[in-house]
């Protein structure tokens, strides 16, 4: 567990080596809410969905080995509501829209699968990040938030640090003093963003002053924390709520769910834009509007 900057120096390649082998585990086993929370950091786009801005990821925060926690939810419009909550898997726990949803899909029943296609997990990641230049938001030059991305941008830092061809040197994106600097390029593709012309700058320090290293360091927001039990319902109560969005007053649809998978399938609410669906997993801002509808009742 690294505590100094000279800790974090001296051991630089220790660290690569230790996120790269948790980032190749992580593709082989393929709190708060942020949009009201300052630390984060999102980028804006113009009315053409353009954006951009450059970006530089940091290290673990002090006390902390891994630069970024990745978290899984689902979101989703059943007949009896919304359901937009964290996943137990996250944690390696059972969940019960999980659950539900293997049984759907193990039924064979092609519209059960449609469901399921609906209600599937939504994969997240959070990292420190430090703003080099948000043209939209000049503000936030030179400041350190928290960012939340989705697997299209986590797979541009997995290709950095495990490069495809013999004549490409792997990059450590995390790396204070070798990483470099991350050109955030937002399109709209076909009704979603896009961020495939995305792309790192040539490696360089973050600045050559290791007094302001060390502050920028001292500056990131704690990861671990994301993933802490309390942030996530008991199993009971996101059982509940799974009953109250697919159920619609009917009796307890979890209570057997093999039943409930075998029976005709529960029409579904008609159909809304959601949020989630976007390519890369992002939120969009509406995403604040419907939790406050999903929870309006409690």
């Amino acid at each position: 567990m690294v505590t100094s900057l000279s800790q974090l120096k001296s051991n630089r390649n220790n660290q690569f080596e230790k996120l790269t082998s948790e980032l190749n585990k992580l593709s082989n086993n393929a709190p708060q809410n942020e949009n009201d929370d300052n630390r984060f950091w999102k980028p804006e786009v113009d009315k053409a969905g353009n954006g951009y801005a450059i970006i530089r990821f940091l290290p673990a925060p002090s006390g902390e080995d891994i630069p970024f926690v990745r978290v899984w939810d689902h979101g989703f419009q059943g007949p009896g509501g919304w359901y937009i909550e964290k996943s137990l898997t996250t944690l390696n726990e059972k969940d019960p829209v999980s659950e539900y949803n293997t049984v759907l899909w193990n039924s064979g029943i092609e519209s059960n699968k449609d469901l399921v296609r609906k209600q599937k997990r939504r994969l997240s990641y959070y990292s420190n990040v430090y703003i080099v230049k948000d043209p939209s938001n000049p503000a936030n030059d030179g400041k350190v938030f928290l960012y939340k991305y989705g697997k299209k941008i986590f797979d541009k830092l997995n290709e950095a640090m495990n490069p495809e061809f013999s004549d490409e040197t792997a990059l450590n994106p995390f790396d204070l003093w070798e990483g470099a600097n991350f050109k955030l390029k937002i399109r709209q593709v076909e009704g979603y963003r896009n961020y495939d012309k995305s792309e790192f700058d040539k490696p360089s320090p973050l600045t050559e002053d290791d007094d302001e290293l060390e502050k920028i360091w001292k500056s990131e927001h704690l990861l671990q924390k994301f993933l802490d039990r309390s942030n996530f319902k008991t199993y009971d109560e996101l059982k509940s709520r799974l009953d109250r969005a697919v159920n619609a007053g009917r009796a307890n649809v979890t209570k057997n769910i093999e039943e409930e998978a075998a029976a005709p399938i529960i029409k579904s609410a008609p159909a809304v834009s959601a949020p989630w669906q976007d390519n890369d997993d992002e939120l969009d801002d509406n995403l604040s509007f419907f939790k406050k509808l999903a929870t309006s009742d409690e």
